[in-house]
């Protein structure tokens, strides 16, 4: 083994890189919700196994984006956030109101998607029960759990998503010429909205911002470790195209053939369970449910700790800010445990609570929408400001390639990030 392969320890031992992996996963498995499952489901059921390149497109793009999380983040010493208020102080305003409005909406959203499935599995309680229920065992799991167990219930529950997932493409027994031709790049009329879905919403969103954060809390600093970023990020974008794709398979396999067509949004997910349970049984279909489930509720918890801990950093700058007395020794607390972290995992928590008892409020909807549209370009573009200037040191600043896949990022999600305008406004 080369001293490339090895990473020294807090002891000062060598361990082996891949034994280090974790955040990667952690990142990649928050990012892969229950929205992006009906979204590849929706584009195997339209356009069978046509698109499956476009899956493999959006876990590139996303690796140049977790990339430049991290190497920032190891490179300059400081936090994202940090870049961030160095652009000025209309950065923090726009993260602070989407960060606000975000957390609102997605709690209601995450919180009912996590609750579907248990609902189905277990109709004692009606669905905004269970959602409910969902987002408070979020908060108490995170509230009294550091990122080490952390890391290990979500590896867990991606175990778990990932083998159902897998297990049921492999059941539907696809064709691996009709597979292979699916890598080739083409796209059939009507299908462009479909392409750029797939390829921005593979693996997350405001959750890639807290890439580095969890690279903090594992214990990871400074450039020595950015060769073991890179190994865990690409592992871990790897196994969500790996996922992505199965879940493309089973729509074109057992959806698309068949002509079954699925209901809009999350509940689109209750239709392949009885789809699965009419062609392979009952079993087949609760094992979906229970990988539903775990798709969803990592989703839950990675966003009750990751965006708490970027919210806690927005925090404390903000009260640096307006501090009459700066360096007077009395630096706001961050990071886990801070009043901070836990003041918004309250918000995501209960605050919500009531949206799931309305039918898609519409002044908060469509403020949701136009400031998420804003959020990836806001990422990719102050990434790429960030990562060919001073705020990174020279030796790790961006080459042509990661100039060239941030550029693609940017391109992509400004023209998504219309669209979304387009649709919030109509």
């Amino acid at each position: 083994m080369t001293d490339a392969e090895l990473t020294p320890d807090p002891a000062g031992h060598q361990k082996p890189r891949f034994s280090l992996i974790g955040p990667g996963l952690v990142v990649a498995a928050t990012g892969v919700g229950a929205g992006d499952l009906v979204a590849a489901l929706v584009a195997g059921e339209r356009y069978g196994h046509t698109l499956l390149w476009a899956a493999v497109v959006g876990c590139v793009i996303k690796l140049f984006l977790a990339e430049g999380v991290g190497r920032f983040t190891f490179a300059s010493g400081r936090t994202l956030f940090d870049g961030w208020a160095s652009l000025g102080r209309w950065a923090s305003v726009y993260f602070g109101a989407y960060i606000i409005i975000w957390g609102l909406v997605y709690g209601a959203a995450g919180m009912t998607a996590a609750g579907l499935p248990l609902a189905a599995l277990f109709p004692v309680l009606p669905l905004k029960a269970w959602a409910a229920l969902c987002g408070v065992a979020g908060l108490i799991f995170v509230w009294f759990n550091r990122y080490a167990v952390f890391e290990k219930v979500m590896a867990g529950l991606t175990a778990v998503m990932f083998v159902t997932v897998v297990g049921l493409a492999i059941l539907s027994a696809p064709s691996l010429p009709e597979v292979l031709r699916g890598l080739i790049p083409t796209a059939p009329a009507g299908s462009a909205l479909y392409v750029l879905g797939l390829i921005g919403g593979v693996g997350g969103t405001i959750t890639m911002a807290a890439y580095g954060y969890w690279l903090n809390a594992k214990g990871w600093h400074g450039p020595e470790q950015i060769p073991a970023m890179r190994l865990d990020n690409r592992v871990a974008y790897a196994a969500t195209g790996v996922f992505v794709l199965a879940m493309l398979i089973v729509g074109a396999q057992l959806l698309y053939a068949s002509g079954v067509a699925l209901k809009g949004g999350d509940r689109g997910l209750l239709d392949l369970a009885e789809v699965l349970e009419a062609r392979f049984g009952q079993p087949v279909a609760m094992m979906f449910l229970i990988g539903f489930f775990a798709t969803a509720f990592t989703s839950v918890i990675g966003v009750w700790q990751g965006v708490s801990l970027l919210f806690a950093d927005f925090f404390a700058h903000v009260m640096e800010q307006t501090a009459k007395k700066p360096g007077d020794g009395r630096a706001p607390v961050r990071g886990e445990g801070s009043p901070a972290f836990r003041g918004y995992m309250l918000w995501l928590t209960f605050a919500p609570m009531p949206l799931l008892f309305l039918d898609r409020p519409y002044a908060l909807v469509l403020a949701y929408g136009v400031l998420g549209a804003l959020f990836m370009p806001f990422l990719a573009t102050t990434l790429l400001w960030l990562l060919n200037s001073n705020q990174t040191p020279r030796a790790w600043r961006n080459g042509w390639v990661s100039n060239a896949g941030l550029l693609a990022a940017t391109v992509l999600f400004v023209a998504l990030g219309l669209n979304e305008v387009v649709k919030s406004l109509g």
